[in-house]
């Protein structure tokens, strides 16, 4: 059995271990008398452990964190938990012990004995170890992180694809320019030959002329 099985039924008291889940429901075992019982989802809401958190005026601080710290000081939880005239305020002075920035309008006093009678129940069936889980949680948490890590640089380098196709489709362009260019002035160079053999030839034949107006002269 372990603390991420252990759940919370509403309407039942005390906390149970999920056996196993059908379309309507579950079979949980009580962890006070260890009897299973089978939970309609139509009645009950089961909720796990590992889910809950507390609130606080800052962020929410898991459950399993709140009953590690309870851990150091538990002395006086059977007391308050058993006596029946306990005074809220020494419950609530109690649990400011344990989680002192815990939010003192969101979080009642019944809460508060709720949790510490299910930390008698997770004691007595050992389950306050949470170094095994919270290896796990940080494992996960990890996991999350990298997946969130390759999901933003994802983007990042297809953009990189793109602008590197862009230039590599740019280069041809510009090599096809300069040789559009390069043939202007190849063809260019012909004409101004030819031009010039024009020319030549005009002068060549006004030189004939020339020769004729001699001779009649």
């Amino acid at each position: 059995m372990e603390y991420r099985q252990i759940v919370a039924v509403t309407g039942l008291t005390g906390l149970y271990q999920l056996v196993s889940t059908k379309n309507d429901g579950a079979l949980v075992r009580s962890l006070a008398d260890k009897s299973i019982k089978f939970v309609s989802s139509r009645l009950h809401q089961i909720t796990p452990l590992e889910s809950i958190e507390i609130y606080t005026y800052s962020d929410n601080v898991r459950l399993h964190n709140v009953l590690e710290s309870m851990k150091e000081n538990d002395a006086a939880i059977t007391e308050l938990v058993s006596g029946k005239k306990a005074a809220a305020n020494d419950i609530r002075a109690y649990f400011a012990t344990v989680l002192p920035d815990f939010d003192q309008e969101r979080v009642y006093t019944s809460d508060i004995k709720k949790i510490m009678k299910w930390y008698e129940l997770l004691k007595a069936n050992d389950l306050l170890n949470f170094e095994i889980y919270n290896q796990q949680m940080a494992d996960m948490d990890e996991e999350v992180m990298e997946e969130e890590a390759s999901a933003e640089e994802a983007p990042k380098k297809a953009a990189k694809k793109a602008v590197a196709k862009e230039e590599g489709e740019e280069k041809p362009a510009k090599k096809a320019a300069k040789k559009a260019v390069a043939k202007e002035e190849g063809e260019e160079k012909p004409a101004k030959k030819a031009a010039k053999k024009a020319v030549a030839k005009e002068e060549g034949e006004e030189k004939p002329k020339k020769a004729a107006k001699k001779k009649e002269d």
